[in-house]
């Protein structure tokens, strides 16, 4: 019996022997699937750098999204005062137009007769007005009654706010009283270009009828373009006049463009719960902003210090983020560890490293991860 107990005790002993030397060799091969060693030839020349994470200032951010605009004077949206047939235009989206030009010719019998009714008006006014004064000279030397007087300058008064209204309706519509006086009747009434800028709409053709309340075209001028932006309740306190806008153009470019809030909103949208923010661009004559252009952008509303490593040094994998920690220096070769992280902002550079388990002793490849390892 004493026998078989020794027996199954040197069995025993040497089971756990055997474990133990199996979880050794399976942690030496688990090293080896983990660990990357470099030798420093590799580090010289593939351009290899290792560093340790650095305490720098990143903004902290509200992430809005907006849109390219211009100012309310830098948009025209051209109508016609009276409605009227499209006898002569030429333009055509794009065009570019000055202040004054001219951009559409309207036509309507209506024209000829207001003219009509101004000339009528216009040739009875000396008359009427003579006939006031002969009436109010002779009311003061008793000579005529109260009521002659009266109804000579009832009628002087309601031609002349007739000559008067007629006269600003014939300008409003750019006929040239003087020539209508002249007698110089037109059935064609043209239309200028308020401001200088490009044709950004254009809703009619040659022959086509125009109402007053009908857009003809618009224009805008690109001069002055700014950011009009779209701030939820949660952040609104947290936006100031003058702190740092970075936005991109999605669509259209992977630059950041840079501009500063001018402008915060007093009131809150109902129905979003937000406020605009205006925003002016830097550099704007530089780059070719379009109205309308839909942009994400970075309010930088306040600064934090955290440690941070460069952009280059951290790879996503399958969805997670790693860098490579340097674990082990022996002579000129260097083994790292993948270590995954959690990548805060990311500004000049640089990415925000948020870990509990590294400190700013550890060393860490900081330069061609990607061509090591690959993403």
């Amino acid at each position: 019996m004493k026998n078989i107990l020794q027996i199954a005790a040197v069995l025993l002993l040497l089971m756990g022997c055997g474990n133990k030397n199996n979880e050794e060799s399976s942690s030496e091969e688990q090293q080896e699937k983990t660990g990357i060693v470099v030798t420093q030839d590799q580090l010289d020349t593939n351009d290899l750098t290792i560093g340790p994470m650095e305490k720098r200032t990143f903004p902290k951010m509200v992430e809005t999204s907006g849109m390219i605009d211009v100012p309310p004077e830098n948009r025209a949206s051209v109508m016609a005062f009276m409605g009227g047939f499209v006898k002569k235009t030429s333009l055509l989206v794009g065009d570019q137009v000055k202040k004054g030009q001219l951009l559409v010719v309207l036509e309507n019998q209506q024209f000829l007769k207001m003219q009509q009714e101004y000339l009528e008006v216009f040739n009875q006014l000396d008359y009427l007005k003579a006939e006031f004064e002969r009436n109010q000279t002779l009311f003061a030397e008793k000579i005529a009654s109260q009521k002659n007087f009266l109804q000579a300058k009832s009628d002087y008064e309601t031609a002349k706010a007739r000559y008067q209204g007629l006269r600003e309706q014939l300008q409003m519509l750019n006929i040239s009283p003087s020539n209508v006086e002249q007698g110089k009747i037109t059935s064609e009434a043209p239309i200028y270009a308020p401001i200088s800028g490009s044709i950004t709409k254009m809703n009619v053709a040659k022959g086509s009828y125009v109402s007053p309340a009908t857009e003809i075209l618009e224009i805008v001028d690109n001069d002055h373009v700014h950011l009009e932006l779209t701030v939820f309740e949660k952040d609104i306190l947290k936006v100031k006049k003058g702190q740092k806008i970075q936005f991109r153009i999605p669509e259209a470019s992977e630059d950041a463009f840079n501009a500063e809030v001018y402008l915060v909103g007093t009131s809150i949208d109902g129905a979003k719960r937000s406020i605009k923010v205006h925003g002016h661009l830097e550099h704007e004559e530089d780059a070719n902003f379009l109205p309308g252009m839909f942009v994400d952008a970075k309010i930088m509303t306040d600064t934090i210090k955290p440690l941070s490593l460069p952009e280059e040094a951290v790879i996503e994998s399958e969805g997670t983020s790693y860098v490579l920690k340097l674990v082990n220096k022996e002579g000129s070769r260097y083994t790292f560890e993948r270590v995954p992280v959690k990548q805060g902002n990311t500004y000049g550079g640089y990415t925000e490293i948020i870990s509990t388990g590294l400190t700013d002793t550890d060393q860490f490849l900081t330069k061609g991860v990607f061509d090591l390892i690959g993403g």
